[in-house]
């Protein structure tokens, strides 16, 4: 699904309020944000592609521990509790996105489903359903990073994150990285930047890798999760949650540690390079054509009316069962 956190927040409740296992609705939301292919490209561009890989290492490492927490302090009271408030049907942001039923079905290999009217419908209102889930969050993230980058000198960054302290730094980065991300107000695939910035400031390789898990975690999703299973279920879920990403900082940090596999250098992009004509010039030129037939696609289809949606779970759940969201029903 998009690496949204909000959609993925709401629909983890929505899986649960349906019956599903508590504890695996909780390891859905963390996979569906911290395992998908857009944030493993931007980070390998931005950053390094160790990052990358550490990122799908260190999910589910991250994951195995979040559920093995939950197994021990969610007992069966807590979990009715949990349910309880989950059905009082507080909303959240995001709430009609994760209600909106986009499948294709139909007969026929997925190549010629997806060429079919009904599947370019699908891919042009995934696509845009995507990015307007997730833009504010990345031009948040890039205007955040870009002013501690250009505002807050390399000399705080060191000493906050204890660089002259090699093992000091190592120790503290996955425990400081999360509680960054907490008051940073960035999620999704917008805190790859400020990753960025971490980075060059001096932070430890676990501890850009905590930062990364921690989009779960931030202010306003804290505050969902409030509304959704009230403050007593909230608290417990931060606790755990910052625990299952501190731990997994620390896995990654000693695994890509042995292994040799910790870049040496700091240099991650955190400005855009100048404008030039080259390859990239040329893919720009193709994948802008492509954006342009997509978004023609997107608004001759409905989608205007999908995007008033996204944040009525009620009209979302509505258009499930009509025309507006059925993309079998869409051939034009």
């Amino acid at each position: 699904m998009s690496s949204c956190s909000y959609a993925a927040v709401a629909l983890a409740r929505s899986i649960f309020k349906k019956g599903g296992n508590f504890n695996a609705a909780m390891a859905f939301q963390f996979a569906s944000t911290n395992l998908v292919l857009e944030l493993g490209i931007i980070l390998a561009v931005l950053i390094g592609w160790q990052f990358t890989l550490a990122e799908f290492i260190g999910g589910p490492i991250m994951i195995v521990l979040l559920v093995l927490m939950l197994r021990r302090v969610m007992s069966r009271e807590r979990v009715a509790e949990a349910r309880r408030r989950a059905e009082e049907n507080r909303q959240g942001r995001m709430e009609g996105h994760a209600a909106m039923d986009m499948s294709v079905g139909g007969q026929g290999s997925v190549l010629a489903r997806a060429l079919s009217p009904t599947g370019l419908t699908a891919i042009s209102h995934f696509f845009v359903m995507d990015w307007v889930s997730v833009w504010s969050d990345i031009v948040l993230g890039l205007l955040i990073s870009g002013a501690l980058a250009a505002w807050v000198p390399n000399t705080f960054w060191k000493a906050f994150f204890l660089v002259n302290h090699p093992l000091g730094a190592k120790l503290a980065g996955p425990l400081i990285g999360p509680l960054v991300a907490v008051v940073s107000f960035v999620c999704s695939v917008g805190n790859v930047p400020m990753a960025a910035v971490l980075w060059n400031g001096g932070i430890s390789f676990g501890g850009v890798v905590a930062f990364l898990f921690a989009d779960l975690i931030i202010l306003p999703i804290l505050n969902i999760y409030r509304k959704y299973y009230g403050w007593r279920i909230a608290l417990i879920l931060t606790a755990v949650f910052y625990a299952a990403m501190v731990l997994a900082g620390y896995a990654v940090e000693l695994i890509f540690g042995a292994l040799h596999l910790v870049p040496s250098q700091r240099h991650a992009l955190v400005e855009m390079v100048h404008i030039g004509w080259d390859y990239t010039t040329f893919l720009n030129i193709v994948f802008g054509a492509l954006s342009v037939v997509i978004l023609y696609r997107f608004f001759t289809t409905g989608g205007p009316q999908m995007l008033s949606m996204m944040s009525s779970p009620a009209n979302a759940d509505r258009s499930t069962h009509g025309r507006g969201h059925s993309h079998d029903d869409v051939s034009s």
